[in-house]
């Protein structure tokens, strides 16, 4: 099912796209693929096996595009930016494996959840070998400021995760705590992989904060699309099954302000379905015509945009060039996935 949502917005982007800042950065991820490829490798025959069908299986690896654009925007000059942003994907690629765990997922990026193929052991104990193999590789570019960063990153990420176990199937989730899990799981790992870059481009603590803003309210807004898309996007545009989150029983914002803004009979329903995991066939498409009914989805839609424009102000008082635009360019074409 598709969603039209209608929002008055005359900048709005349904053409934005990546391709700038895939172009911008083109040389230096063809280093971090090969990097990737080559720490992904090891004599335990079943780590590569697991590592590359996920690797391989066509993500945008945005996250390290981002720290390649803020290390190029910044005039830095060296390799550590490509170490750095291999290690963000691992780490990206550890927190995919270890939810498709916990959240018991068949589907990734359109192919067989690895915890399908091999199991849920291996699934996570490749995540960790991932996670190792990023931090030995943080070390090498020698900024203990970066390290940290991107330390603190992970240490958020699995606070987020243990946050949103602790949220699960809890109706009564505010958007305060809904926006704090999602901070922490989803926006941490956008915003550390935008600030190493000024990081160890030497720039001051202005660009660094700037960075940091920018990632943390792009990973907000992307975050809250994916939500949206969940009940009303394509399986190609997710690359999961539309419901997925439905089906698991996750509270999202969508959820949360339906909750809210419904009827007793109507959070007697959410409560039947995601609360006591008694969701039956037709239910979902019940709940796309609530969510769509209480305006869930467009008011989720708003609300990425909204950090969307705080993404695109943190970069305000830096000149304009083509890395800056093409960052902007990656903000609306987030937000813009929904069309």
């Amino acid at each position: 099912m598709g969603v039209v949502v209608s929002l008055e917005d005359s900048k709005k982007r349904p053409d934005a796209s990546v391709e700038p800042l895939v172009a911008l950065v083109a040389a230096d991820m063809e280093r971090v693929n090969a990097l990737i490829l080559g720490k992904a490798g090891s004599d335990v025959t079943m780590i590569p096996e697991v590592a590359n069908h996920l690797i391989s299986s066509g993500g945008k690896r945005l996250r390290p595009m981002l720290t390649l654009a803020s290390a190029q925007m910044c005039g830095y000059e060296g390799d550590g930016h490509v170490k750095l942003a291999m290690a963000v994907e691992f780490m990206h690629t550890a927190t995919l494996l270890h939810d498709d765990v916990v959240d018991e997922s068949d589907m990734r990026r359109g192919r067989l959840a690895a915890r399908k193929l091999w199991g849920n052991q291996a699934s996570v104990l490749v995540g960790d070998f991932l996670l190792g193999q990023a931090f030995r590789t943080m070390v090498e570019v020698g900024s203990l400021q970066a390290l940290g960063i991107l330390s603190d990153a992970a240490a958020v990420i699995a606070e987020g995760e243990v946050m949103q176990l602790a949220a699960a199937k809890n109706v009564a989730t505010t958007e305060d705590e809904y926006l704090a899990v999602i901070r922490a799981k989803t926006a941490a790992l956008f915003s550390a992989a935008a600030e190493v870059g000024p990081i160890i481009a030497g720039r001051g603590r202005d660009e660094e904060a700037a960075f940091r803003s920018y990632g943390t309210n792009l990973g907000i807004a992307f975050q809250l699309i994916d939500d949206a898309l969940d009940y009303g996007g394509s399986s190609a545009a997710l690359g999961k099954n539309v419901g997925d989150d439905f089906r698991e029983g996750k509270i999202t914002l969508p959820v949360v302000l339906a909750y809210r803004r419904g009827s007793d009979e109507d959070r007697a329903f959410w409560k039947r379905c995601l609360q006591d995991g008694g969701a039956v066939e037709g239910d979902l498409a019940r709940a796309i015509d609530l969510l769509r009914g209480r305006r869930a989805i467009e008011t989720t839609v708003e609300r990425a945009r909204h950090y969307g424009a705080m993404a695109c102000d943190a970069l305000a008082p830096f000149k304009d060039g083509p890395h800056k635009r093409a960052l902007l360019e990656v903000v609306e074409f987030c937000v813009s996935r929904v069309h």
